[in-house]
């Protein structure tokens, strides 16, 4: 199973895939520039791991607290990720993640996760 989590609430971007005993992270500035090519560093990222986005499985994004630009367009593109491969598409919040490892997402209770469900950004003043 292959888990793709885009996280763009803080002051970095961040992807991460988690497959099997793999996971693989590369991180950009939180920038109007990057958000521009967003769906373009995801694309560039898997095609680097060599990892196709249909065998994504499962999209993992973060829901805030966080800027509002940053949490719309991630949320937007893990949306259509997740619609165009039929993948559940899991909402996170910040305080979930310990010590930025990322691995422990997909460890978590999915009841603690909105799994498939409304996703409610949390956005920040």
């Amino acid at each position: 199973m292959i888990n793709l989590i885009i996280d763009a609430a803080n002051e970095k971007i961040v992807f991460a895939i988690i497959a099997k005993n793999q996971s693989y992270t590369t991180s950009h500035i939180n920038s109007r520039e990057n958000f521009d090519n967003f769906l373009k560093l995801i694309s560039n990222f898997l095609n680097k791991k060599k990892i196709k986005i249909c065998n994504i499985h499962r999209v993992y994004v973060n829901l805030g607290p966080g800027k509002f630009t940053s949490l719309r367009i991630s949320l937007s593109i893990a949306k259509a990720i997740s619609i165009a491969n039929k993948a559940d598409l899991i909402g996170f919040k910040s305080d979930d993640l310990i010590n930025k490892n990322y691995e422990n997402l997909t460890k978590l209770k999915k009841k603690n996760l909105s799994i498939k469900s409304l996703i409610k950004p949390i956005y920040s003043s």
